[in-house]
């Protein structure tokens, strides 16, 4: 539970800075503010959290941006965890238990612990798909690189091509080729065309890609 050592009404509009990579927000006389997450104003730390002083309203959560064949992913394991995973793991501990003194009872453990790992797992999935937000791949604009596209690039330095599909941080997946918009490639490549000179500064160096193709991923 989160803790809530007091809280204040601001006559005034205020900034709260960015701290902890928390997102600058500006709030009005509407909001009030209850201190519970770490964050700065001006030199002093406070724990806060920021409610509408009427009705049900909340600061807005991170959104998951996924593409329609992430969604789809998501759905079906989250509905294969609840509907068959949970029912399977509740067998085992159901037969662990028949089997008498749980003290050392090491298939118990094992079950329980996959329990665990099934529920938060669970939690995880509801809480993504809860804030998720759907590109629409068929409405991508190919004129320009954005979330959704498959582009091809050409590796400057090596003169090799490269294939990637540019998804949001949640479904990124560099093994399979899908890059996050907030990676330093795809943030990069965001807003470019075909023709483009692209320089990405990483950890590992400056390199530079020219877009030869924009596409549909689907």
């Amino acid at each position: 539970m989160l803790l809530r050592r007091r809280s204040v009404c601001l006559e005034k509009s205020i900034c709260l800075h960015e701290y902890a990579g928390l997102q600058q927000v500006v709030l009005d006389t509407t909001w009030k503010i209850q201190y519970n997450t770490v964050c700065q104003l001006g030199k002093q730390r406070f724990y806060y959290k920021c409610i509408k002083k009427e009705g049900d309203y909340r600061m807005q959560e991170k959104k998951n941006i996924l593409t329609y064949e992430g969604l789809k992913k998501y759905e079906e394991e989250l509905h294969e965890l609840k509907v068959v995973k949970r029912q399977e793991v509740a067998q085992k501990i159901k037969e662990a238990r028949e089997q008498g003194d749980l003290s050392e009872n090491a298939e118990y453990d094992a079950a329980k612990d996959e329990q665990r790992d099934i529920e938060a797992r669970i939690e995880e999935l509801e809480k993504i798909l809860k804030n998720a937000e759907v590109v629409v791949e068929e409405e991508v604009d190919l004129d320009k690189i954005s979330i959704g596209c498959r582009v091809k690039l050409l590796d400057i330095e090596y003169s090799e091509e490269l294939e990637y599909k540019i998804v949001g941080s949640t479904e990124a997946n560099s093994l399979k080729g899908k890059i996050s918009n907030e990676s330093p490639v795809g943030k990069a490549l965001l807003g470019r065309k075909i023709g483009d000179t692209v320089e990405v500064e990483t950890q590992a160096g400056t390199f530079s890609y020219k877009v030869l193709e924009i596409q549909r991923s689907n």
